[in-house]
């Protein structure tokens, strides 16, 4: 009775029975096949086979799975684009132009040479398939990036040139499907060629300005991710009105939205989770249940066609690897991890071959439909999948593996990780999360630890005031757990704020300070007070005070002033650090105004570790208010300040609050005061633990170096690092 009471007749018809079914095969089958090494993206495909019409039929392929496998499939290419470092792109841009090209023309001459003459195709469906060659995923990046070799010059131009083949691939995909369904004529190429232009300039330059004015406006985390939702499927539906598949659609809105959404954004960790709990896993098991396992048994058309792919593939990737180490003189492990990552047939694979088994060219004498692409080339696909993603994983792992240790043998003292603790006092619910947002950005993804204090001041238990606190600090550990970090939770008691904070900074060995002004508010004589007297005299740490008017977020650029001489401060190295972090995790242009001393330092680190930045000249404080011309309303202003009798004072300094409560209340900023050399009672505490003096020790050779520069100067370079340095 209670079978009949489900409908647990095969295939499966109750949707209840159904989804549960299907959350337990995404559940279950990564578990079972990683025991013997299987990805979890190949897991998923052969639990979709197992569970399918032509495996044991528990479930079919129907409008449901379909419909979910499409927004899964746009989900993967959203991402792809999402996840790029603009940034690293543009700097090896030439390189990862000749490494695209290569990764796209051999795979595409070969692989079109191959189906015409060794597996007898027409000649757009060789060129079709051609371009699922031409394509990858970067599946092997996550295992590269945890080994700590994502930095490497080889990752970056693979990761590069990933864009360039990816959207050459998809480009021909779509001329291929428009040849084989339509007329083409003249009117074609020019409809098509005006039509993606169109539709190219909308997205990329459309949808930040949309994307931009919405989340500056809605703060809500479900509505954030309901709107970047419909943004992918808009995207999409532009490209199909293009006349090109929507997955270039998803992809080029991810591009778009690349900047509004930092890696370390609450918003980003949704769509993370999201996408690779629910959408991807739905595609990849409706893709598998297209795969009919017999076909590799009774036709051995199939395994002839699967083993030319798979040859064709992984011979054409590692021509395109060796070409690009002979190019640049790269090392043989480093063509190894460009091979590896390039080698992985995945997503974009998927949606072409996808795309031609669905385009039905004629019919047969039957009543068959004759598909651009044919069965065999969809179940060929799948093992072609298979061998390249275990191909790629290996040769990754192992090249990665040899870059390290070579990386480590050529460093001859490997300098003590520094460690970043992040203290934020908040009291108002209204610019904690935006205060959070900061540190997260602030903080490394791998290290560091964050603590949010309220303090109450009061020296007796206050009912009222404790819970209003602890409110606040929910607020905070919420948005912290949001964005995927941790964060420490500390309450005190305490008649004075300052008395608290600089307590709690010697307690638990802070770093860095961050302190928020109310959006409504400037910044008032008592609060300079508190922290002229109590925390900058009293606390050797990076102290960051933020004024949050728009959402960090939706930050166009970051304006930056540094002092002169700022080069010379104790704590400028350590500044210096928190800024590249902003940069890197914000993805946000940096505008640098400094003297032509400071900025050529700046380049320096700049060519090292390349972000996104401009330099200009800039030397007089008491014109500070011209700088006022370059701000545009989506600018954030960043002052490195200095404490008095340090190198870099200036007197305008004084000036600066008043500047900024008058000229710049539209504006979010940030003033920074780089640790010094502070009062005794802290220094003596802190230093006897090494986790605090690690960023001290690990900037000890970057001061050495910049005091050889100042002295060739003729300058007195002066205490650079102090006694902690030294």
């Amino acid at each position: 009775m209670l079978l009949n009471a489900l409908e647990l007749s095969l295939p499966l018809t109750d949707p209840v029975v159904k989804f549960l079914l299907i959350l337990l095969t995404i559940l279950l089958a990564p578990l079972l096949l990683n025991r013997i090494r299987v990805p979890q993206l190949l897991g998923l495909i052969v639990a979709g086979a197992v569970i399918g019409p032509h495996g044991l039929n528990l479930m079919e392929r129907d409008s449901g799975i379909i419909l979910s496998g499409t927004a899964g499939l746009l989900y993967i290419m959203f991402l792809a684009g999402l996840e790029i470092d603009l940034a690293d792109f543009k700097k090896n841009s030439t390189k990862s132009a000749v490494f695209g090209l290569y990764t796209f023309l051999i795979p595409m001459a070969v692989g079109t040479a191959a189906g015409v003459y060794v597996l007898g195709f027409s000649w757009p469906t060789a060129v079709l398939l051609a371009s699922m060659f031409a394509s990858h995923t970067l599946i092997a990046y996550p295992m590269i990036s945890r080994m700590g070799v994502a930095k490497n010059r080889a990752v970056n131009i693979t990761v590069g040139g990933t864009v360039i083949t990816d959207t050459l691939a998809l480009l021909v995909l779509a001329v291929i499907v428009g040849m084989t369904t339509g007329e083409v004529g003249v009117e074609f190429w020019v409809r098509l060629t005006l039509s993606i232009l169109v539709f190219g300039l909308v997205v990329l330059f459309g949808f930040p300005v949309i994307g931009r004015w919405f989340l500056k406006r809605f703060d809500d985390g479900v509505t954030q991710y309901v709107f970047v939702l419909a943004m992918v499927f808009l995207g999409a539906v532009l490209a199909e009105l293009a006349g090109i598949e929507p997955i270039i659609g998803a992809f080029l809105a991810g591009l778009a939205l690349n900047r509004l959404i930092p890696l370390t954004s609450p918003l980003m960790n949704r769509i993370e989770f999201v996408g690779n709990a629910i959408f991807i896993p739905f595609f990849l098991i409706g893709v598998g249940m297209l795969i009919d396992y017999r076909a590799f048994i009774q036709d051995l058309n199939t395994i002839r066609v699967a083993a030319v792919m798979t040859v064709v593939a992984i011979g054409t990737k590692y021509i395109a690897a060796w070409l690009t180490q002979q190019t640049y003189g790269y090392t043989a492990d480093e063509r190894s991890l460009i091979f590896g990552l390039s080698n992985a047939q995945a997503a974009a694979t998927l949606a072409a071959v996808l795309v031609g088994y669905n385009t039905v060219i004629g019919t047969a004498a039957g009543g068959e439909p004759i598909r651009l692409l044919n069965e065999n080339v969809l179940n060929g696909t799948i093992l072609m999948i298979l061998v390249t993603c275990t191909v790629a994983s290996l040769v990754a792992q192992r090249g990665a593996a040899k870059v390290l240790a070579l990386e480590e043998a050529e460093t001859p003292e490997v300098e003590e990780e520094a460690t970043e603790r992040i203290l934020i006092p908040v009291s108002n619910r209204d610019t904690a999360e935006e205060l959070i947002n900061l540190g997260v950005t602030l903080k490394p993804k791998t290290r560091g630890q964050l603590y949010a204090l309220s303090v109450i001041e009061q020296d007796l238990q206050d009912t009222v005031s404790e819970s209003r606190a602890r409110k606040v600090l929910n607020k905070a550990i919420t948005t912290a757990s949001g964005a995927d970090h941790e964060m420490v939770e500390l309450l005190r008691y305490d008649l004075n704020v300052s008395n608290a904070i600089t307590s709690v900074v010697r307690e638990n060995r802070i770093s860095d300070l961050i302190l928020g002004l109310h959006v409504g508010k400037g910044i008032s004589r008592s609060f300079l007070g508190n922290l002229t007297e109590g925390i900058l005299s009293r606390c050797n740490t990076t102290t960051l005070i933020y004024k949050p008017v728009q959402p960090f977020a939706t930050i166009k650029r970051h304006l930056v002033i540094f002092p002169e001489r700022a080069e010379e401060e104790q704590g400028y190295e350590v500044c210096l650090d928190r800024l590249w972090n902003i940069a890197k995790n914000s993805g946000a242009r940096m505008v640098f105004y400094g003297t032509l001393d400071t900025l050529e330092l700046i380049r320096e680190r700049n060519v090292q570790l390349p972000i996104d930045a401009v330099f200009v000249d800039f030397a007089d404080w008491d014109d500070f208010l011209i700088l006022s011309r370059d701000f545009t309303v989506d600018d954030n202003l960043i002052l490195v300040m200095s404490r008095e009798d340090s190198p870099s004072y200036h007197r305008s300094m004084r000036k600066i609050p008043g500047y900024l409560n008058k000229y710049f209340t539209t504006n979010s900023f940030i003033l920074i005061y780089p640790m010094q050399e502070c009062v005794v009672d802290t220094l003596t505490t802190n230093l006897k633990d090494p986790s605090f003096t690690a960023p001290l020790r690990h900037f000890r050779g970057v001061g050495k170096s910049l005091s050889d520069r100042l002295r060739k100067r003729g300058g007195d370079p002066g205490p650079i690092l102090g006694p902690v340095g030294g």
